[in-house]
């Protein structure tokens, strides 16, 4: 919204420096971060005095959750979110169509992610708004986000699913885009949803994450760095950076709160909201795929339920001690912050090697 300060400028003086999505993106940062701290406090005691038994906890985890995490408020998500909004309001081009599908799907699984977390501690069970209808509403949401993606890519790159490494090769999807970015969306949101069960483990992934696509969309909106990095161009989408700025600082004053011993949980409020955000950069960035290699962590936690779950209808038997994995290891006696911390080393990692596919050929 502050972009239209620009128009005061002569090139020469404070105004300009709104032009630069740079200077905008930092500035998004320490909005969403200090909005982080003054709320950070009031909504948790909000939530506390609402939620007189705090976020349910499952009888069949670890059993040292039933003793260090009963009674913790959770829907810290609304916290993350509206750091992150008014940030992106505020600094980034509002001209943007980028922009609007980010935020719609950002605020769309939020929307689920809140009646979720809104009906299980009504009930006071980990029973909330039943699957069909949370994943209902999220492929409406994803599709409605992928078709207008593919109305607004360039010509050139619409309906495309672009590789990385092999910069040359486009695979023509035609009418299974949309699909496909429903699967990458929804997929998305779905894998953070999963990875949110420790304290600061899904947030911390998730600020990696958004910071990789954010250098990539950022990379792919400028013409003179798509030439020198052989990727293909996409017009816009670097304002898409302004958004990742926010969610890390956003993310940064959550965490505040979130670390071990955590005072408040996102809960499905910020997890499905922040996964539905990272697939939804990833589409319209063209990056799908290295998403999946950025976010890996968050498709290993996926995958361990998947695996689980098909093995246990198969045989009877576990592949895990407990599903998703981050429980297995707390069965094997990892403790809680070595568990968190060695995720946070991998995720980096993985967002490193996300990165390096912009270059390698």
């Amino acid at each position: 919204m502050l972009y239209w300060l620009t128009g005061f400028s002569d090139g020469g003086d404070v105004f300009n420096l709104f032009r630069y999505i740079t200077f905008r993106a930092g500035a998004a940062f320490f909005t969403a971060l200090i909005f982080g701290f003054i709320f950070g406090r009031p909504l948790i005691n909000l939530l506390r005095k609402r939620q007189r038994h705090g976020q349910p906890i499952r009888d069949d985890g670890p059993q040292s959750h039933l003793e260090t995490k009963a009674g913790t408020p959770t829907m810290g998500g609304v916290l993350i979110l509206g750091a992150l909004i008014v940030s992106t309001l505020l600094w980034a081009r509002l001209d943007n169509p980028y922009i609007w599908i980010v935020l719609f799907v950002t605020v769309g699984f939020g929307a689920i992610g809140f009646a979720d977390d809104y009906a299980k501690v009504s009930k006071n069970n980990t029973k909330g708004v039943p699957g069909k209808v949370r994943m209902s509403l999220g492929l409406i949401i994803a599709a409605i986000a992928g078709f207008a993606a593919s109305m607004v890519h360039p010509e050139g790159l619409t309906n495309q699913l672009a590789l990385p490494v092999f910069k040359d090769t486009l695979i023509n999807l035609g009418v299974f885009f949309v699909p496909f970015s429903m699967i990458v969306i929804v997929g998305s949101a779905n894998a953070v949803n999963l990875t949110d069960g420790l304290d600061g483990l899904a947030i911390m992934p998730v600020m990696i994450a958004a910071g990789t696509l954010g250098v990539i969309a950022y990379a792919v909106g400028r013409v003179d760095f798509t030439e020198y990095l052989d990727v293909h161009y996409v017009p816009g989408t670097g304002e898409i950076l302004i958004f990742c700025a926010g969610l890390i600082g956003g993310g940064l004053g959550f965490l505040w709160y979130n670390a071990p011993p955590a005072a408040v949980f996102m809960g499905d409020t910020g997890s499905l909201a922040l996964g539905g955000a990272l697939g939804a950069i990833a589409v319209a960035t063209k990056h799908e795929i290295v998403l999946a290699i950025v976010g890996g962590l968050f498709v290993v936690e996926a995958l361990s339920v998947i695996i689980q779950v098909l093995y246990f209808k198969r045989t009877g038997k576990r592949v895990f001690l407990m599903a998703p994995i981050h429980h297995h290891f707390e069965k094997k006696g990892w403790a809680e912050p070595q568990i968190v911390i060695r995720f946070w080393i991998i995720s980096l990692i993985l967002a490193l090697i996300g990165l390096a596919t912009l270059k390698l050929r």
